[in-house]
């Protein structure tokens, strides 16, 4: 019952009362979703990998992703390592509490849940505004389904990989606002050259 009390007084940003309230989603031709409520966990520094392996996770190379039980588990460095769980809340919540329990060495929190955002960009023009935003070439043959650039997005560092519909994004959750203005104007500018094409 506590965990599902904090859950429900945790306030993303575009939610009601939140930092970015009123800061417009774009939807259609170019669609950016707010997963910010999703939960994750990431543990850096020392000892961090040994953990997560000796609880059975399976490490991928650093800037792959891997899987743990349904939760998506991404190596931003040799001891920084993220799990996302979308779908898979009751595995994250088992090992965020196995990892409060341990003793150390275990690594720190990053804590990913409380300072980054996590968006997801999608739709039919969703290649062309990925070309505006990044500066990586992100097409199919040359960034794959496990990999992950840590880059510049929408002119803000960020970290990104690919989703089953599309993009997903991570960022520090204060440009959030900043950040759905900036696709906002892509789009729009992705609408107009559609309507000259």
């Amino acid at each position: 019952m506590a965990t599902s009390a904090a859950t429900a007084t945790r306030i993303s940003p575009f939610m009601p009362g939140g930092a970015a309230d009123g800061t417009r989603l774009t939807s259609g031709a170019v669609a950016l979703t707010d997963l910010t409520h999703k939960p994750r966990f990431g543990l850096k520094g020392g000892g961090s990998a040994a953990w997560f392996a000796a609880q059975g996770v399976t490490l991928p190379a650093i800037n792959r992703i891997g899987d743990h039980r349904g939760m998506r588990v991404l190596r931003l460095g040799s001891e920084d390592i993220l799990l996302l769980a979308d779908g898979a809340e009751e595995t994250l919540a088992e090992v965020k509490t196995a990892w409060q329990a341990a003793p150390a060495p275990k690594g720190y929190s990053s804590w990913r849940e409380e300072g980054w955002a996590w968006m997801r960009l999608s739709g039919p023009r969703l290649a062309e505004a990925m070309s505006r935003l990044c500066a990586l070439d992100l097409r199919a043959e040359k960034f794959g389904a496990d990999d992950i650039a840590q880059t510049r997005v929408g002119h803000i560092e960020a970290v990104t990989f690919r989703s089953p519909t599309g993009f997903d994004i991570l960022f520090d959750i204060t440009a959030s606002a900043y950040f759905a203005r900036v696709v906002a104007s892509v789009a729009s500018h992705t609408d107009q050259h559609r309507g000259h094409s």
